[in-house]
This record gives structure tokens, sequence and C-alpha cells, in this order.
């Protein structure tokens, strides 16, 4: 089994979330090859860094506010 076979057989078993996080890296590695490195590598650092703040984030209950919950109100 190829290498490319092997990672394709891991990366279907994960569960979604993750998979995009695997195709974030492999942007990151194959934008340090096409030599856009420095500006590319920010943006996808930068959306690996929000992916990983945000996981899990979608299936949490927050609070709900409304306008009784305000002190001040902007004019």
């Amino acid at each position: 089994m190829s290498t490319i076979e092997k990672i394709n057989l891991h990366v279907r078993q994960l569960p979604r979330p993750l998979q995009v996080e695997v195709l974030n890296f492999v942007e990151f590695l194959a934008s340090k090859l096409s030599g856009g490195e420095s500006r590319q590598t920010d943006v996808l650092w930068s959306q690996f860094s929000i992916s990983q703040a945000m996981r899990d984030l979608e299936e949490e209950a927050g609070p709900v506010y409304d306008e009784s919950d305000m002190k001040e109100k902007w004019q």
C-alpha cells in the first residue's frame, strides 16, 4: 500500500472536523513549496488557529441575550 493510500485510509476514518484540520495542514505544506510561502502561511495558520479555537463550540448551547440584558444603549 502506497503512502497516499495509507493517508487516504486514515483520513476517511476521521470525523469531518478532523478531516478539515488535515486538509488545512496539507494546504499549509503545499504552500511552502509554491513560493508564496510567507503570506499564504500566515493565512493558513490563521485559519487553523480559528478552527482550533472554535472546535466543538457549534454544539454548545450558549446563553441567549436580548435588550433587557443591556446596561447601556448606544445612541
